[in-house]
């Protein structure tokens, strides 16, 4: 039996207890620095974030299959003031809403794997603001993480460098 996961993020304490068999899972392989999402046995289709049962076919078997790591942002929200103590020096900062490549409008179209997760520099820390200014929907990110504990670590998104991004991304017209 495995343990339960624990680190800590930003001062806060993160902890994944072992009966929280999907996510032990899901951030056992982000500490191993591997994105990796549930498949389902029976239909085949690929889910996130983890679940006990298949939200397409309600299967409950699945394994766990890299993906790519990279990505569209799809939506995000800009946080101005934070409710966590701990962010405030990072405002403001984002949370990216992002459809993975894989499995784009399956099993319907605008249907799609999409993860949430903050923007980060491609070493792991909170975007400063002029990188929060840059980004909107449409830009292109993969995946990066940032170790927290022995064995866990957080998923976040950063820019892709080597992807063709949009001349401006859509922003909320929020200034």
């Amino acid at each position: 039996m495995s343990m339960a996961l624990s680190g800590e993020y930003l001062g806060m304490r993160v902890h994944v207890d072992e009966l929280d068999q999907e996510n032990h899972a899901f951030f056992g392989w982000c500490g191993r620095h591997e994105l990796r999402v549930q498949q389902c046995a029976s239909c085949g289709l690929k889910r996130v974030p983890p679940t006990t049962a298949c939200p397409f076919c309600a299967h409950e078997a699945s394994t766990w299959v890299p993906v790519s790591g990279r990505g569209t942002v799809y939506s995000y929200g800009e946080v101005h003031h934070a409710i966590q103590p701990v962010f405030r020096e990072f405002t403001p900062y984002l949370l990216l809403l992002v459809e993975l490549d894989e499995q784009r409008n399956e099993p319907a179209e605008f249907d799609g794997l999409r993860l949430q997760a903050n923007l980060a520099t491609p070493d792991g820390e909170l975007a400063p603001p002029e990188l929060v200014r840059s980004v909107g929907i449409g830009t292109r990110v993969r995946v990066v993480f940032r170790d927290i504990g022995e064995g866990i670590a957080m998923p976040l998104w950063t820019v892709d460098e080597e992807a063709e991004q949009p001349e401006s991304p859509w922003r909320y017209p929020i200034e």
